[in-house]
């Protein structure tokens, strides 16, 4: 933090922080390491160190570990700019999406379920989000027959592009421009949205 005076000749007083953006970084630390480490094996005092703040603050803005992963392993937030697409043009907002979050805000907004085995208990907890949060609110949106398999299988291309952008890092498909493969993505995503 750098130090403010208002005054000249008094002592600086340190700068207040934007709790917003505190509060965000935290998030990115957690979970970048839940995607990466089993809940258990994550401390306040790591994810403190990889969001550059104390673990009090974490405490102070979330209340224990469990008050920060709740949050961490809601998928609402994410659903919500994932599926603000008019139905018509959903496939390719959603790659588009999925794409734009791991480039420009270094999260995938679904690979974290991936990593679910990995948190025991706290794996129910993060797949039940997942289903509710995105799985059954994109089919709640489609019409025709099946809408819940359609919605599974939508969502898997998605994931499937984020395990290779994100985890495999395809050097061709990181190389590429978004809008490219949101044309070239995205209407075998929304083959699976519109019957």
């Amino acid at each position: 933090m750098s130090a403010v005076s208002t005054r000249p000749g008094l002592p600086a007083a340190p700068a207040r922080r934007d709790a917003e953006a505190t509060k965000a970084a935290i998030l990115k630390a957690a979970r970048h390491l839940l995607a990466r480490h089993a809940h258990a094996d994550i401390t306040l005092k790591d994810i403190a160190e990889r969001a550059g703040v104390s673990p009090p603050l974490i405490l102070k803005y979330f209340g224990n570990k469990d008050g920060l992963f709740a949050r961490v392993m809601s998928f609402d937030t994410d659903a919500a700019a994932l599926l603000d697409a008019p139905l018509d043009r959903l496939g390719p907002h959603m790659v588009r999406y999925v794409l734009e979050s791991q480039r420009d805000r270094g999260a995938d907004p679904l690979l974290r379920i991936v990593f679910a085995p990995l948190h025991g208990d706290h794996g129910d907890v993060l797949r039940a989000n997942f289903r509710a949060h995105v799985v059954d609110a994109l089919a709640a949106r489609l019409t025709g027959p099946d809408p819940g398999l359609r919605a599974e299988l939508a969502v898997a291309q998605l994931i499937g592009l984020g395990v290779m952008y994100g985890i495999a890092r395809g050097p061709r498909l990181r190389d590429s421009a978004v809008t490219d493969i949101a044309d070239r993505y995205g209407p075998a995503v929304q083959a699976q949205l519109t019957p």
